[in-house]
């Protein structure tokens, strides 16, 4: 029987046995975005009481890791990833006091609580670089990057920028300070400019702010764009001016690619094997470290996270959410189903033996997974959502859910500009309406993909704001909460949150969902998605239909007829997958 199964597929090797692998193979993490989570003060902005508040949701799903998007101090250029000070609680969250209370009415359920962590930047705020800044001979001056204009080129000419660099935000990735006549380096917004890593100050500091945070009952850390924290600034200019490589400008842009100069830089993987020493060694109790790390490859992420090298436990990569991405993420694809169970088959294979998946549909950063990859219709969209799911969670891997993705949240249906907030749509706009593109073709690319659909508040009820806030909303609150929320689903069976109870308890339970091996099934079929796991002698099948085409089950997988059910998304299992059907079977 396996061996029909087997046909055309990839096989991976367990990876430990189930008495000795990391208690985070079994873990199932949640995001929680605080500003949109829930409000406890009326401002209408979430805050670490509104947190609090919600924390029996939580525990009623089966969570084990809480991770909290940053409620550092900050401007809030980038909603809070632009920290101005590292060891304090920005007052439109709460207090330390408050962060105190939340570690440990988490601790007393049985959860931990991942603090996201931006050391690749901070705010132009933060009092580093506001001494920084102060002088060329300020004792901080080399705790960033700067540097003079281009050779034989006067401060602020067009194109005096040290490299052609674009920032992630559009525009420059040099921003000039008047005052001293030299640029510092920002990869993403100009308030937000990046450390420089080189100086053993700069790790020392960020080593002893960390120590801080665990001392105080942090459980561990996502650290932002962890990958780019070492960077080879010679001068080099990236795509576009052919002096790093060649190819052309950007879409839309006179500038150059630069990230062949700092992603997974010459110095990374000494930079994070200090930081573990420094930090974590020694430390009792379990800990969990995830770095994102946009365009890691997978044998990148094989050393990353091998805990022989001790440098972080998995990293959050990004090859699947840019399937559906042409030149750039506002060309907006089709997704080939196909070419998504090749991105998921290569990374189940290639950390296989050494390493660790995260796994996601979405998160702060992505449009709902629902909208995106599932079908937001009516008709579909319940079953959309507990297929996604379903196919996410019994892959290998640590599985990410990330707020209101439990109730099958969709995207926001935007009018036009003014209704974004999301500083990477607003600039890109406007970027594009200098360029002289189509404002409605600019204005459809960014419903579908503006990072606004995922902070959106979530909804909790049928109440005007979603039971969110009692004042008004940040982000106006999407108008299908009246249907589709929290208290509607929470006692019925059906729903999208039981499903996901029951795909968290299956994790919990049966360990060769954890760490079973992964045969992917059907690599070249349109719209079914299938694949095994197996431990020892326990063997699932799990069969998805990512499409509204009905298949007969036995022309697919004859083996999986007459075979017990696990766990499925719909009722009343015959012998036709029906659209959007998810079933896992255990083979005899």
């Amino acid at each position: 029987m396996l061996a029909h199964l087997a046909l055309h597929c990839t096989d991976v090797g367990a990876v430990a046995e189930p008495e000795d692998a990391p208690w985070w193979t079994r873990a199932v993490a949640y995001q929680v975005y605080p500003r949109s989570f829930q409000d406890s003060d009326g401002d209408g902005i979430g805050d670490l009481g509104g947190v609090l508040r919600r924390l029996d949701h939580l525990t009623d799903l089966g969570v084990d890791v809480l991770w909290l998007s940053p409620v550092y101090p900050s401007p809030q250029a980038d909603n809070g990833y632009d920290i101005s000070d590292y060891q304090g609680i920005d007052p439109l969250f709460g207090t330390l006091d408050q962060l105190d209370e939340l570690i440990a009415a988490l601790h007393g359920r049985g959860m931990k609580l991942l603090m996201d962590l931006v050391v690749n930047h901070t705010s132009d705020e933060h009092p580093w670089f506001v001494e920084s800044r102060s002088s060329p001979t300020s004792a901080k001056r080399d705790w960033y990057w700067w540097r003079p204009p281009r050779a034989g080129m006067a401060p602020g000419a067009p194109g005096a920028e040290p490299t052609n660099w674009q920032s992630a935000f559009s525009g420059p990735a040099w921003t000039l300070d008047e005052a001293s006549g030299e640029y510092y380096l920002h990869l993403f917004d100009r308030k937000q400019p990046d450390l420089n890593w080189e100086n053993p100050a700069v790790r020392q500091a960020v080593h002893a702010m960390m120590r801080w945070w665990l001392d105080r009952g942090v459980d561990g850390f996502r650290m932002d764009v962890i990958n780019m924290i070492s960077k080879d600034l010679r001068g080099r200019d990236g795509a576009g001016h052919g002096h790093l490589h060649d190819g052309p400008p950007l879409p839309g842009s006179s500038l150059g690619d630069g990230s062949a100069s700092y992603l997974c830089g010459p110095r990374v993987h000494e930079f994070l094997a200090e930081m573990h020493r420094e930090v974590f060694a020694g430390r009792n109790g379990p800990l969990l470290t995830v770095g994102e790390m946009p365009g890691v490859t997978i044998e990148e992420a094989r050393l990353f996270t091998d805990p022989a090298r001790a440098e972080v436990d998995m990293v959050f990569q990004f090859e699947h959410v840019g399937l559906d991405h042409g030149a750039s993420k506002w060309d907006v694809r089709p997704l080939r189903m196909r070419d998504l169970k090749a991105s998921f088959g290569r990374w189940q294979a290639g950390l296989a033996d050494v390493g660790w998946n995260s796994l996601y549909w979405d998160n702060h950063d992505q449009p709902r997974a629902v909208s995106r990859f599932g079908d937001d219709s009516p008709r579909y969209r319940r079953d959309s959502a507990t297929c996604l799911a379903t196919l996410l969670h019994l892959h290998r891997g640590t599985p990410y859910v990330y707020q209101g993705q439990e109730l099958g949240m969709a995207n926001y249906p935007f009018g036009g500009v003014d209704d974004f907030q999301d500083l990477e749509s607003v600039n890109h706009f406007g970027t594009a309406m200098v360029d002289g593109q189509d404002p409605d073709a600019v204005l459809a690319a960014l419903r579908v993909m503006s990072r606004d659909n995922a902070r959106t508040p979530v909804q909790w009820d049928a109440s005007p704001h979603a039971g969110f806030t009692t004042g008004t909303p940040w982000l106006p609150v999407n108008p299908d909460h009246v249907e589709w929320n929290a208290e509607a689903q929470r006692s019925d069976p059906a729903s999208v949150l039981a499903h996901y109870k029951r795909l968290i308890a299956l994790r919990h339970e049966d360990p060769v969902v954890a760490l079973g091996d992964f045969t992917l099934l059907l690599p070249e079929h349109d719209d079914v998605y299938a694949f095994t796991r197996a431990l020892d002698d326990e063997v699932l099948l799990v069969v998805c239909n990512v499409s509204r085409t009905p298949y007969r089950l036995a022309d697919l997988l004859s083996q999986a007829m007459d075979t017990p059910l696990v766990l499925g998304n719909l009722p009343d299992a015959g012998p036709t997958l029906r659209p959007w059907e998810a079933r896992v079977l255990r083979l005899r």
